[in-house]
């Protein structure tokens, strides 16, 4: 069973650049069919699909954020990071890393999730 867990800072000023970590242990992240993922969940809304990085190391990104956002993976570390940048403070939520076994499959491991807030 795969874990994970988030890290990075909570507060970001408008316009610079959201930076999360995701570490994941309990198996490599080049392990087949695992899709890691990153979901937000703005206050008082529903959840958002960021986008994931597979296995394959072939990342896909909501359209509505494919201009900001990107996704890369450091497989020596076991981490997947996520990038936003020019930061709203519509970009406030909470920040989920996850995996899913296979494309569009439910999820099956969640972080504990981090709170970031983009205020000046």
């Amino acid at each position: 069973q795969v874990q994970l867990q988030e890290s990075g800072p909570g507060l970001v000023k408008p316009s610079q650049t959201l930076s999360l970590t995701c570490t994941v242990s309990g198996g490599p992240i080049t392990t087949n069919y695992y899709y890691w993922t990153w979901i937000r969940q703005p206050p008082g809304k529903g959840l958002e699909w960021i986008g994931h990085i597979p296995y394959t190391g072939v990342t896909h990104i909501n359209p509505s954020l494919r201009s900001r956002a990107s996704i890369s993976r450091d497989t020596a570390k076991n981490q997947f990071t996520l990038q936003l940048s020019s930061v709203t403070p519509e970009d406030t939520a909470v920040y989920y890393c996850a995996a899913t076994y296979g494309l569009g499959a439910e999820i099956v491991a969640w972080g504990q999730g981090t709170q970031v807030t983009v205020s000046s």
